[in-house]
């Protein structure tokens, strides 16, 4: 590929930035330290969250790409940016559950830790003013947001996915609790976007269940990056 050029600023999200590049098919994603909870309510900036995320991501997507996982990412940039492919992002998250925690207790009155056998998945839609709220595949057919047949592959891909990564985190000695995905198109074809990260995952310790994740932030328990870090340590990422 081509030495591209970054190029002017595009949208800024909670924690990532998007910029244009010279070449019409790629973004520049900018991993920065702002760290946000409750729909954006609590904030923080801490220090080392953009680097340690833009690695952690870079390591997933490769590892989701050689399992056979067609990704947006590209290659690391810097520390603190990656090159991606431009999506046509469809407005809806994929979760899967493989353990209660979170919104599904809140939801259905059930207490946090029971294993889900086999997981739950559920979609939402993306939209922070409203609070992302839970959405169901007719919504999605309706309103358009995507079609019968990227319905389908986005549940087949959140499920290859969790069967991947499952494993892969269970012999790091980590429980991956839950995630959520995001998909768009490009070219035609649907391909993993966003970001895989502990600011959209839930990972606790095999044997403590201690939580490693962004519910740190969350529940006020500290230590955000350096737990991010542990993840990162125990998957081999350098």
């Amino acid at each position: 590929m081509e030495n591209i050029e970054k190029g002017k600023l595009i949208s800024s999200g909670k924690a990532k930035s998007l910029y244009e590049s010279s070449n019409p098919d790629y973004y520049f994603m900018h991993y920065r330290d702002d760290t946000s909870a409750f729909d954006g309510v609590k904030k923080e900036s801490l220090e080392g969250k953009g680097s340690t995320n833009n690695k952690f991501n870079a390591f997933i997507m490769d590892f989701l790409e050689q399992k056979g996982v067609p990704t947006h990412f590209e290659k690391l940039i810097s520390e603190t940016e990656s090159l991606v492919k431009k999506l046509e992002m469809i407005p809806v998250e994929c979760v899967v559950r493989n353990i209660a925690a979170g919104s599904i207790c809140k939801r259905l009155g059930v207490e946090e830790g029971i294993d889900l056998n086999p997981p739950t998945f559920e979609f939402f839609y993306k939209d922070d003013e409203l609070h992302d709220p839970m959405i169901n595949e007719f919504h999605i057919k309706s309103f358009g947001w995507a079609s019968e047949e990227q319905v389908k592959q986005m549940q087949e891909k959140t499920f290859q996915v969790n069967d991947l990564l499952k494993e892969l985190f269970a012999e790091a000695g980590m429980i991956l609790v839950d995630y959520k995905l995001e998909f768009g198109s490009f070219n035609g074809d649907l391909l993993l976007g966003d970001e895989f990260t502990p600011d959209g995952c839930r990972v606790w310790d095999s044997e403590t269940r201690e939580k490693l994740d962004k519910d740190r932030f969350r529940q006020d328990l500290g230590d955000v990056v350096e737990s991010y870090q542990i993840i990162a340590k125990k998957l081999g990422i350098e």
